[in-house]
């Protein structure tokens, strides 16, 4: 993905969980998505200092957050809080945050681990994880269809 100046965007996306945050970020051409180690939660100050430090050391440019909606649709609790710990992430890192619908990416991340022989204390963070790539995947090749249905209505093409 690139900035409007042209510059490539790097974006760390949060699967944002009482007990773990997992994490995933974009390659610098912004085609695919890699796990990152999965958080244990330490506080909400340390979770953020963790993730600054995560932001500088990768380049990050801005943030992907899944939003926890009810199967309905309609806002949950935990979805108040992640809005509430994204304010105050972006307050401390000054970078933009997006929010991405999730309901879909646990249970996708527990069919493709399932029977993979991924031990059972390290089920939980290996979901995490995977649900923060699918998340993020799911988010660069959407940005990526939008950006090539642009060049094709293009007027500049025609030529």
């Amino acid at each position: 993905m690139s900035t409007a100046a042209g510059k490539e965007e790097r974006i760390l996306a949060l699967d944002l969980g009482k007990k773990r945050i997992g994490l995933a970020i974009s390659d610098e051409l912004g085609f695919t998505a890699q796990g990152l180690e999965t958080i244990e939660r330490q506080g909400r100050r340390e979770d953020i200092e963790t993730l600054r430090r995560l932001v500088l050391a990768h380049g990050v440019t801005r943030f992907l957050l899944g939003d926890p909606l009810h199967m309905s649709g309609d806002a949950s609790r935990q979805g108040s809080y992640t809005r509430e710990f994204a304010g105050e992430l972006e307050r401390k890192t000054g970078l933009p945050i997006v929010f991405r619908d999730e309901r879909w990416t646990s249970k996708e991340a527990e069919r493709t681990i399932r029977g993979e022989g991924v031990a059972n204390r390290q089920r939980k963070p290996t979901i995490d994880r995977l649900s923060a790539v699918i998340l993020l995947q799911s988010y660069l090749d959407e940005m990526r269809m939008v950006k090539m249905r642009k060049l094709a209505m293009s007027p500049e093409q025609e030529a």
